[in-house]
């Protein structure tokens, strides 16, 4: 049988330095036990199709993570608002804290990016708040058990359970119950500069909505963890202003339209089809996204 010589050529190219020395160590092996009988025979390299997609896959999710910052896992109950679940934070308390959760480290450090720990006195800083604010929302996260700095350096440390940095199945801690998405950090950051303000409660919505994301399509809707298409459920604005707790629908709306990053939409609003009056929710996958490259092209082009 023909050997496709540019098809076996794309398989090698794709593999990881490590897998392709993997293959190299076999085949030396193999060459040398049956030299001579295999004297008129090539040992050709063979890699499975499925291994060059996980890998294609795996690339596109990291190189759209790398043009976003990087990210931060945001964990969240699915059962439970932000409200619920922080009864004693306002919307722009959230929208800090969402901020504040992407100077998470690996060990769950809050630190700036070139490694330096960021301390009380820097993270009032960073968030540009007025001492007597800042105090209070300070109080706020240490009684919520947001944060801790109990270290003698006042080193700030995050609840693992809200952020986290690094591979979930590494962690020490019991965090099974918890769902998870993606926030990219960048994108929190700049939305975060842009709306540190008047406008600050707005980016509250993007956090606020993190338990209704379903994970595949980065639509908002009543079963977040649907992973069939046919089956999913999206939420409409009414539905959804009812559960942010906006008695007008149209202020929600007004405050989602009005979200931008780089000039396009944070949240986009398109027609149910199933009734033209009702608008269901899409959010930007370049903030957040827990799916798979497979959608993740399809998503971003709406944002296009």
């Amino acid at each position: 049988m023909a050997v496709d010589r540019m098809r076996e050529q794309r398989y090698w190219m794709n593999l990881t330095p490590r897998t392709k020395r993997g293959i190299l160590a076999q085949k030396d092996v193999i060459e040398s036990e049956f030299g001579e009988r295999l004297a008129n025979f090539e040992v050709v390299l063979r890699t499975p199709e499925s291994q060059v997609r996980g890998k294609k896959s795996l690339d596109e999710i990291r190189t759209h993570a790398e043009e976003n910052g990087g990210f931060v896992f945001a964990l969240f109950n699915g059962c439970m608002t932000m409200a619920e679940r922080f009864p004693s934070l306002t919307q722009s308390d959230l929208a800090r804290l969402m901020f504040i959760g992407t100077y998470t480290n690996y060990d769950g450090r809050l630190q700036y990016d070139n490694g330096r720990p960021i301390n009380r006195k820097a993270l009032e800083a960073l968030l540009g708040m007025n001492r007597a604010r800042f105090s209070e929302l300070y109080q706020k996260l240490l009684i919520e058990e947001i944060v801790k700095d109990e270290n003698e350096h006042g080193d700030i440390y995050i609840n693992p359970s809200i952020f986290y940095r690094g591979k979930l199945g590494d962690a020490e801690y019991k965090l099974d119950d918890y769902r998870h998405t993606r926030l990219f950090r960048k994108t929190v950051r700049d939305l975060y500069e842009r709306y540190n303000g008047r406008t600050i409660k707005q980016l509250a919505i993007v956090f606020a909505v993190l338990p209704f994301i379903n994970f595949a399509f980065n639509v908002v809707c009543f079963n977040p963890e649907e992973i069939d298409e046919d089956r999913v459920k999206p939420m409409d604005l009414e539905n959804l202003a009812a559960l942010l707790n906006y008695k007008d629908t149209h202020k929600l709306r007004t405050a989602l339209g009005a979200l931008k990053l780089d000039g396009k939409p944070v949240f986009l609003l398109i027609p149910d089809v199933n009734d033209k009056r009702k608008r269901r929710i899409i959010v930007n996958p370049r903030i957040v996204f827990a799916g798979k490259a497979e959608t993740l092209a399809g998503i971003k082009v709406l944002f296009n």
